[in-house]
């Protein structure tokens, strides 16, 4: 909405700009002069664009044009906005008529109109393309299961995995009994990843957005279903022509071409999130900005003290199970990581976590970098590729994930962070369930406020040198 917004206001001042350039109406050009400074025009201008950009995101959200991008085909979704830009224009110059505004140049508003529809279109394209390329990296895409082995589950599969576009995972086939295959095709054993008493938990482990729904199975039992799914925040889908009464009154979404009804559907603090990833893109920019003397005499000081490259790379798992490579200064020894199988009985924290106070690996200039946090400082570059956020739980090592209980990898249903509640509340304490006890709270309680102060704590922490 705040997109079309700004291109409603560079397109208004783009017409203007091209009319008054372009010499059209020069009598009615004249007489706009004289009239643009005075209080009315200015006000009616102000107010008329002001009640063009709200009729048209009024239009638009009824036209569903901010429901998500793979729910929609590109070209419905042109032809969509440009019906909704012609509705406000509509209104527009019906407004133009009754109030009388014989000072602003109809040509003005044709001008306007036609650019706004262009500009709008071109931002959507733009802004899907962009959510593509998103979708080929992994990053926000969603995970779904689907319920039932027949043809209707194979037939769904297939069309999520070769339209690449829509955004979804397949990540198995949840076996339902009474689902026999209707078909000689069978499924191979290895997509079947659980049976029907284990969907959620199996949702869980596969980090999943949404489950669907191929089978009929009694509606007592959907029920269950639904309500375990509102419980986790998963979104259910069935196909239609399913569970009479249940679906009544639900509108359908196509998924592609395949039509499904949707049952629950999570709520997203989009806001939030919109503002937390505008705080990291900002902060990260001006600290990279400001620091870039600091970075650059940390690198070569790496450099000078010890053998080896000045940055670190570690694969991370980050939200949902990502794969990332995080970027740090370098602390420890070129061989750091094959001398750690050889001091695993020196470790001093308990369960997956490794950490030695007096670590023999760590550089001089290590201890330094760490002590004070100097290290991370890399870290922002992963935060503006989208792989981290400024604030959240640390990112974990694969073989850390592998070692997690099913309700530990709720710490993973966000973005990690450089800093979090961990880091800035008991950073000295050995025990591994305060480590993860604190990053599911901080996931369940997570607001722009919370990562605001867990930023203003940070500043004391890394001014404190209480790093190791």
């Amino acid at each position: 909405m705040l997109l079309d917004v700004l291109t409603i206001v560079c397109a208004t001042a783009l017409a203007v700009s091209i009319h008054f350039h372009a010499g059209l109406q020069t009598l009615a050009l004249a007489a706009w002069h004289g009239t643009w400074m005075q209080v009315r025009s200015m006000g009616a201008l102000v107010v008329l664009l002001f009640g063009f950009a709200t009729a048209l995101i009024v239009i638009s959200r009824q036209m569903h044009l901010y429901t998500p991008r793979r729910l929609n085909g590109i070209l419905h979704e042109q032809r969509l906005s440009a019906q909704a830009c012609l509705y406000s224009g509509l209104l527009l110059i019906a407004a133009l008529y009754l109030i009388h505004a014989d000072d602003i140049p109809r040509s003005l508003v044709l001008i306007a109109l036609g650019l706004v529809t262009v500009l709008l279109s071109l931002r959507r394209l733009i802004y899907r393309l962009m959510i593509y390329r998103h979708f080929e990296r992994g990053v926000g895409t969603r995970n779904v299961l689907v319920v039932g082995t027949g043809p209707e589950a194979r037939a769904l599969r297939h069309h999520l995995e070769s339209i690449r576009h829509l955004g979804y995972v397949f990540k198995g086939f949840i076996d339902y009994p009474g689902s026999v295959s209707r078909s000689r095709i069978a499924v191979a054993p290895g997509d079947v990843v659980g049976t029907f008493d284990t969907l959620f938990e199996n949702a869980r482990k596969q980090f999943v957005d949404e489950i669907f729904f191929t089978t009929r199975c009694e509606r007592g039992v959907m029920h269950k279903v639904l309500e375990r799914a509102r419980l986790q925040g998963v979104d259910l889908r069935v196909v239609p022509d399913m569970y009479d009464g249940l679906a009544w009154n639900s509108p359908i979404e196509y998924i592609g071409q395949f039509p499904t009804i949707p049952l629950h559907s999570g709520r997203v603090a989009e806001t939030g999130l919109l503002l937390k990833r505008g705080m990291d893109i900002l902060l990260a920019i001006l600290t990279l900005a400001v620091f870039a003397p600091l970075l650059l005499a940390i690198a070569v000081a790496v450099k000078l003290d010890s053998h080896g490259p000045v940055l670190y790379f570690s694969d991370r798992i980050g939200k949902r199970g990502r794969l990332f490579r995080c970027i740090k200064f370098r602390t420890m020894v070129r061989d750091a990581e094959q001398r750690r199988a050889d001091m695993m009985h020196m470790n001093e924290r308990d369960g997956v976590l490794f950490k030695i106070s007096n670590d023999p690996r760590i550089t001089r200039l290590g201890r330094f970098l760490r002590k004070y946090s100097l290290d991370e400082l890399p870290q922002l570059v992963n935060v503006l590729r989208g792989d981290m956020s400024i604030v959240g739980p640390r990112p974990p090592l694969a073989s850390e994930v592998q070692e997690y209980k099913l309700s530990h990898l709720r710490r993973l249903d966000v973005m990690p962070g450089i800093t979090g509640l961990w880091q800035v509340q008991a950073r000295q304490d050995p025990s591994f369930d305060s480590y993860i006890s604190l990053d599911v709270a901080y996931v369940e309680n997570w607001s722009v406020w919370l990562d605001v102060k867990i930023l203003l704590r940070t500043i004391g922490a890394v001014l404190a040198g209480t790093g190791t």
